[in-house]
């Protein structure tokens, strides 16, 4: 069944995908904000169909913890639900991508079209100045920006390097970062065909101060936080 409930899945995200690509892509260079919406309402029918589809539910704390203002949130990654999720629950957000994503047909258009900050994770000091400078135009147009720190897909229980590109933006600019612990790599594992079911814990930070403060220790902050909430969660599959 499983299997069954994976394929359908597969099968109808396609359709989603491609209905909303056609419908997003031309709307996001015409009007960032109805090509957003649009790109939401994608990711709302994602997240249904994974729920009545393959059983995956979700429990959100922490919810009051989101600012009106201008915020970088910083997420945990481990699979494709989260980018989702962020998507459909954070306020409008930019995302920091590397460059490779945008040539992918529909979604990278997407991004493209949504203001991603795309950038060449190999160019080092280059690419940290361009999140700079790029991100500190969309956080002064009033849109959040959205990374995960450790920059790829890990498997449940593991830990990446976190890198310092967001922190340093975050301090340059003195927004504060809002941190992001979920745990949905344990029923929708990365690179992997099968979903499984059971309950999602998304758990959204008190935001954490950056004004004055070294990107060292801004994204040491960030790291103790995310990772001290990984380990006090539950188990998500059969939950």
């Amino acid at each position: 069944m499983i299997l069954l409930r994976s394929l359908l899945f597969f099968l109808l995200s396609i359709v989603n995908t491609i209905f909303w690509g056609i419908v997003t892509v031309p709307a996001s260079f015409i009007h960032f904000r109805t090509g957003y919406d649009c790109a939401r309402l994608w990711g709302v029918c994602e997240l249904w169909m994974a729920r009545h589809l393959c059983g995956i539910e979700y429990a959100i704390s922490g919810r009051e913890n989101i600012p009106s203002h201008a915020c970088i949130s910083m997420a945990k990654h481990q699979s494709a639900w989260e980018t989702i999720f962020i998507l459909c629950h954070i306020p409008r957000a930019v995302w920091i991508i590397k460059k490779e994503l945008v040539w992918l047909p529909i979604i990278g258009w997407v991004l493209a079209g949504l203001k991603s900050i795309a950038i060449d994770r190999k160019s080092g000091k280059a690419a940290i100045e361009q999140i700079i400078e790029q991100g500190r135009d969309r956080l002064a147009q009033g849109l959040w920006i959205s990374l995960f720190p450790e920059g790829t897909r890990v498997a449940p229980g593991k830990r990446g390097r976190y890198g310092i590109g967001g922190a340093v933006l975050a301090a340059r600019t003195g927004a504060p970062i809002l941190p992001i612990a979920h745990n949905a790599g344990e029923v929708w594992p990365r690179y992997s065909f099968l979903k499984y079911p059971g309950k999602v814990s998304v758990s959204i930070g008190p935001v954490i101060a950056t004004q004055g403060r070294e990107p060292q220790a801004i994204i040491a902050d960030v790291e103790a936080w995310i990772e001290g909430e990984m380990a006090r969660m539950p188990p998500a599959r059969g939950a």
